[in-house]
């Protein structure tokens, strides 16, 4: 059983700067190696900052694949394995379970809106095919609906369903999700950089925090002060993660995220992936400027 604690990079998905913007394994493996240096808890792929949405299906298990050879077992390999139809999710699900993921994220369909009972199936149908856990994925921004309560409780009936991950940034939900997960045995993963803090204080075991990508430095040490009860530095830490904050609104997710890694290590992640451009200059003197912060404070 996965242990779920800390913080979890979702990380971007490095892509060669060609016309045809391939996987660039060389920067997969230099960001993976540096982030487990920071010790962060566990790896993430093909969330929303890894952009599982512009990737087909065998870029998607490729991906793993590689992932689960570069982490080599030294924390856990989350991935991300939902799709609109239940068949793809069912196909993406198992094959990433045989090339090594340790736990699986399920985001709901987007673009059509499916009612609880078509919910439920989905989910049921998933988790009857995999020998893997799956957090559910609830971010109402990019799927155009939030999981209802109701529907998180009946799903925690189903065996392999071990917790959610919520990146709504709603209180209200986060309070209800919190409590069914603390009557059902479920683990609450916080997706929002912004409620950290907030959500540890409620009974989050972990947070799946973007930021991590470019910072992962002050991420974990907000989590190991929250930890410590340290509420003062974790309420520095916290206010911390806000210059990077402001300036990834600036670009569509994940372009200035992207690009801030470039900049501040050296590993080129490349672009996000077309139709989303390139970050142009006043952008980048933003994040030039961004940078700056989080060097001074070294």
């Amino acid at each position: 059983m996965i242990d779920f604690h800390g913080i979890i990079t979702p990380i971007v998905t490095p892509f060669k700067n060609t016309q045809g913007q391939e996987i660039n394994f060389d920067a997969l493996a230099r960001q993976i190696n540096r982030l487990i240096s920071e010790k962060v808890s566990a790896i993430f792929v093909l969330g929303s900052n890894g952009e599982f949405h512009v990737m087909d299906s065998c870029e998607k298990l490729e991906l793993i694949k590689e992932s689960a050879r570069i982490i080599n077992k030294r924390v856990p390999l989350f991935a991300g394995t939902g799709a609109c139809s239940t068949r793809e999710a069912v196909y993406l699900s198992k094959k990433a379970c045989e090339l090594g993921a340790d736990v699986l994220s399920i985001i709901p369909p987007y673009y059509m809106q499916p009612n609880d009972n078509e919910l439920f199936t989905h989910y049921q149908a998933i988790a009857l095919n995999v020998d893997r856990p799956i957090i559910l994925y609830n971010i109402p921004k990019a799927v155009g609906y939030a999981l209802s309560p109701s529907l998180v409780a009946r799903l925690a009936s189903i065996d392999k369903i071990v917790g959610i991950k919520d990146s709504s940034g709603d209180k209200t939900l986060i309070g209800q999700y919190i409590e069914i997960c603390k009557e059902h045995n479920l683990s609450y993963l916080i997706g929002s950089d912004s409620k950290i803090s907030y959500a540890y204080s409620r009974g989050a075991c972990a947070a799946i925090a973007g930021t991590s990508n470019l910072i992962p430095e002050v991420t974990v040490k907000l989590w190991d002060a929250l930890e410590e009860g340290n509420e003062c530095l974790a309420h520095q830490l916290q206010n911390d993660l806000e210059p990077l904050r402001s300036v990834l609104k600036l670009g569509t997710v994940p372009s200035v995220i992207k690009r801030a890694i470039t900049l501040r290590t050296g590993i080129d992640v490349g672009s996000a992936r077309r139709p989303v451009h390139n970050i142009d200059e006043h952008i980048e003197a933003k994040i030039n400027r961004m940078l700056e912060y989080y060097t001074q404070a070294n």
